[in-house]
């Protein structure tokens, strides 16, 4: 797994498994030069929100990968990770709403990050 695609997928799934809510990645390539994509989480409590940031560094680092900037990470009330091809971003629900990224970004296409269920028969 290398690809940033991929990386942000596996980024997402590494927060809804510590129950992270309102998951959405953003396709950001064609309207930002930084990053390709913004991977968006929230937690309900401080704790979640790193908990959640953890994970997704765990989970990275099984694939050789961590991220060049960490910011928030004392506060828990916003944690960002920047991987340099992703930035992931994990909120509290008052800072997500205050921030509105996807509002902010209300270009940027959403990517389905969610395995397929499976097919019952």
């Amino acid at each position: 797994m290398s690809g940033s695609h991929d990386l942000a997928v596996a980024a997402a799934r590494a927060a809804a498994g510590k129950q992270a809510t309102q998951i959405v990645i953003l396709d950001v390539r064609d309207l930002i030069g930084i990053t390709d994509y913004f991977v968006i989480a929230s937690g309900t409590t401080d704790r979640q929100v790193r908990t959640v940031a953890e994970e997704i560094e765990r989970v990275l680092k099984a694939e050789g990968v961590r991220p060049v900037r960490r910011e928030g990470q004392r506060e828990g009330r916003w944690v960002l990770l920047d991987f340099v091809d992703f930035v992931a971003h994990v909120f509290r629900a008052s800072e997500r709403e205050y921030y509105d990224l996807e509002r902010l970004w209300a270009d940027a296409p959403t990517v389905n990050w969610e395995a397929p269920a499976a097919r019952s028969g």
